[in-house]
């Protein structure tokens, strides 16, 4: 079953690109405020609230980074998003490290959500509405998954915290994976 909405490209990155990425990545200070390491660009996500940072006492996010605006700009001509993301966030996942099922703030954020994977593979579940539905996507490094329509606003994704995924033929164990996700920030008009 297909997830309505979602687009995957594998090998969107080039092995030579991914390792450009993750040493850009790597050379960043990391916030350890969640139980995964983080970086934010552009705009600062506010967990607690739910919302994008921007009130009084707010940390202010770093400005998205060169490389990180060369494939924003990429993925707006490639036609991805409507305009190149004016907020990025790299979340590292170690063995055993998950994310719960969510739908990105939808007041927060446009209508795509794209998001590359680096270093180790995956498998991101995405639920229907209903919740019965829950359909497994392998995310190999250096694709690209972008969520628009239904996978954007009414399906759920989530990464199970475990140190392997079921494969075609066993289990295939997680390393370190990195994603790199690109949003646009909603203006109040």
């Amino acid at each position: 079953m297909d997830v309505p909405g979602l687009h995957y490209l594998p090998n969107w990155l080039s092995e030579a690109a991914q390792r450009a990425v993750l040493a850009s990545v790597d050379a960043a200070p990391w916030s350890a405020e969640l139980r995964r390491r983080v970086q934010h660009y552009g705009h600062r996500y506010d967990y607690g609230r739910r919302s994008v940072a921007g009130g009084a006492g707010d940390r202010v996010a770093a400005p998205v980074p060169a490389w990180a605006a060369e494939l924003a700009e990429r993925l707006h001509t490639e036609g991805y998003t409507a305009e190149p993301a004016d907020q990025v966030i790299v979340n590292e996942y170690e063995p055993g490290q998950g994310i719960s099922a969510h739908v990105d703030c939808v007041p927060c954020f446009g209508p795509a959500v794209a998001a590359i994977s680096l270093g180790s593979s995956c498998v991101m579940d995405f639920i229907a509405p209903d919740g019965a539905t829950r359909v497994g996507v392998p995310l190999a490094p250096g694709s690209l998954s972008v969520m628009t329509g239904p996978s954007r606003y009414t399906w759920k994704h989530a990464i199970v915290a475990r140190k392997s995924d079921p494969g075609p033929f066993g289990r295939v164990q997680r390393g370190r994976r990195v994603s790199v996700t690109f949003r646009t920030v909603v203006r109040e008009p």
